[in-house]
């Protein structure tokens, strides 16, 4: 049988560079679809929300709405009385009457809380007595005890999911949650799969000697569903050169790509690369030096990427994962794979060929004191089992020959039970905020954002619970913002500034001063060690207003407060304000920064998310569009 010599055997990186650079890639155009068809798929955009979850202040509880001031010294042995309105509050219904002092309101669990409450008291708790009329109270409750508020969960605004989410079970719960019954996502990339050789016969077909069920076919297939593309099964062909020819031609045309397995060799008998080579520009790399996975081709139909891998289960799936998955996930809008990583131990000594990377595939097991061993898996290219069972592979250079037991090794795992964020963020929100997010999302980071105020942020970066704490802190001895709060474990990360304010709804026009002052408007206030209580308290000084106690968790929550009547006015930053509808005054131009663990300051995520900050960074036009401003050093620092 004749073999003719691979065209040039490339290092694996100049052959992805080269094939990537005859490729035309891009994210599929989005289409709609509707919520119940959304399940898998990669959302095309960033999404906000148009409505506040929950959409009311809540009752957690069957008990009774009251002013939980009233309550205070409640026990059972001292209990206090208080006089129902009169009104029973079911779900769904809106209240009428507002909970006077000394009053308190009957409500159902999932119940609308009435203008005046800021507290449920469970009905285990209470008795009634005077025909009804009185409730008697045996324990006290705490401002906000069983009330969930509006805006809390998700505000009216907010970003929800970013594009490039791929929509899980707890995704599209978020989406009924908000309303959602239809949304963008990216078209899924079509894979036109081919299996090529005599010896190939389908699986159910009779076996006979020479011959093999085509493994490929099933593994490349599902592999494609699983990086969100949509796979076309063209057949299991033998090597008639016409039939292939006619294959690829379909393939070409039903497929945003086309992988074909087998014939990739230049063996007399194997037909794939001489089919492919006539496409235009063709082949672009014929053989990569890789150990499995010498023989790939990778060729292109105008800007249309093709590829044949080798035949062998192992080496198909391993050059698959490497050269194929990387454009299926682009065209399919998914983030580049961070793989994970594991140090460990090699178990036993290893000859590797001069020559060519191989990737060595190792089962993991834990040793005595704790660490990872690494055990070769050993079956050769030809195993259908060694990719499936094994844990992890490892990198052993070109111009490596022995690696000798013991030896420590990096392991690039092949799944994950779990996947951590690349970047956690823990402390004060900000819209602003979202859009650097969305920046590292588009980028490949994962990013998750806990919102528990600037002190709850500044703590949990001391403890090293996060890689970014967000915060807006005023010093009042220093007049400086943020700097003050750091010690030695934390290094400070400009941000930008925005505008704190007060905000009513449009009817009312008066001055900040004025309606602190006014004891007829009911104020909203935000949760103890947030940057914004801060200013609220220097505003107010000894005066505690009515709906002091009132303390939702979110500038979101503060304008859904406003808005639906609950209260008359409250601080916020200008952007939800404006989002929101509401009458915005300034009040204060403040700093909102980025404490950084200097322990965490080297990580990749963080360095990307600091590059977001300069000033030549992609983000500041639409942070600018927001009312944010670039961060100018001076005195107030």
């Amino acid at each position: 049988m004749r073999q003719d010599q691979f065209l040039e055997v490339l290092d694996r990186d100049e052959a992805e560079r080269r094939w990537l650079a005859a490729l035309a890639l891009e994210a599929l155009p989005s289409e709609r679809v509707p919520l119940v068809a959304a399940l898998g798929r990669v959302l095309a955009r960033d999404l906000r929300s148009e409505v506040d979850v929950p959409s009311f202040d809540r009752s957690n509880l069957d008990g009774f709405a009251v002013r939980a001031e009233d309550s205070f010294g409640a026990t059972e042995e001292v209990p206090v009385r208080l006089r129902l309105t009169g009104e029973t509050i079911p779900t769904g219904v809106e209240p009428k009457q507002v909970v006077p002092p000394g009053g308190a309101s009957v409500i159902a669990t999932g119940g609308m809380l009435p203008r005046g409450a800021d507290a449920v008291i469970g009905v285990e708790y209470t008795d009634l007595e005077a025909e009804g009329s009185v409730v008697v109270i045996r324990r006290a409750a705490v401002p906000g005890a069983a009330v969930a508020y509006a805006g809390t969960d998700i505000g009216r605004g907010e970003t929800v999911l970013f594009q490039g989410a791929r929509l899980t079970s707890r995704e599209t719960g978020v989406l009924a949650a908000i309303g959602v019954d239809a949304v963008d996502v990216v078209r899924q990339p079509s894979v036109a799969v081919i299996s090529t050789g005599d010896e190939i016969i389908a699986p159910g077909e009779t076996m006979r000697a020479g011959l093999v069920f085509d493994s490929n076919g099933r593994i490349l297939c599902d592999a494609i569903r699983e990086l969100g593309g949509s796979p076309v099964f063209m057949g299991a062909f033998r090597d008639d050169e016409r039939a292939l020819r006619e294959a690829l031609e379909r393939g070409l045309d039903q497929g945003d790509l086309v992988v074909l397995s087998g014939g990739t060799s230049k063996g007399e008998g194997d037909l794939s690369y001489r089919v492919v080579a006539d496409l235009r520009p063709g082949i672009v790399v014929h053989g990569v030096a890789l150990k499995p996975g010498k023989p790939i081709c990778l060729a292109s139909q105008g800007g249309k990427p093709v590829v044949i891998l080798p035949g062998f289960p192992t080496s198909a799936v391993f050059t698959f994962h490497e050269f194929v998955a990387p454009v299926l996930r682009r065209l399919a809008g998914l983030p580049s794979e961070q793989r994970e990583t594991r140090p460990a131990r090699l178990a036993v000594r290893v000859v590797s060929e001069r020559g060519r990377l191989e990737y060595l595939l190792v089962g993991l097991v834990r040793g005595e004191e704790g660490d990872l061993a690494a055990y070769p898996m050993g079956k050769g290219s030809g195993s259908v089992t060694s990719f499936s069972r094994a844990d992890g592979f490892v990198r052993i250079d070109r111009n490596t020959e022995i690696v000798e037991a013991g030896a420590q090794v990096e392991v690039t795992l092949l799944g994950r039970a779990l996947e951590p964020a690349d970047l956690v963020i823990v402390g004060s929100h900000c819209t602003g905020l979202d859009v650097i997010a969305a920046a590292l999302s588009r980028q490949g980071y994962s990013v998750k954002l806990l919102a528990v105020g600037s002190q709850g942020g500044l703590e949990a970066a001391r403890r090293g619970e996060c890689d970014v704490a967000p915060i807006h802190l005023l010093d009042p001895a220093s007049g400086r913002y943020n700097a003050p709060f750091l010690d030695d474990s934390l290094d400070l990360v400009c941000g930008y500034r925005r505008m704190q304010g007060v905000a009513t709804r449009t009817d009312e026009t008066r001055a900040a001063d004025l309606l602190v002052q006014d004891p007829a408007l009911r104020m909203v206030n935000r949760n103890r060690g947030s940057g914004t209580r801060i200013l609220i308290d220097r505003l107010l000084g000894e005066r505690r207003p009515d709906g002091h106690a009132y303390e939702p968790r979110s500038h979101y929550a503060v304008a859904a407060a406003i808005a639906q009547g609950r209260a008359d006015w409250g601080v916020l930053i200008e952007s939800v304000a404006r989002d929101a509808g509401l009458h915005f005054r300034p009040l204060q131009d403040e700093c909102y920064d980025f404490a950084v663990p200097k322990r965490s300051a080297d990580r990749p995520a963080v360095r990307a998310f600091r590059r977001l900050l300069e000033s030549e960074s992609p983000v500041w036009p639409e942070l600018e569009r927001s009312g944010f401003r670039p961060h100018v050093a001076n005195g107030s620092r």
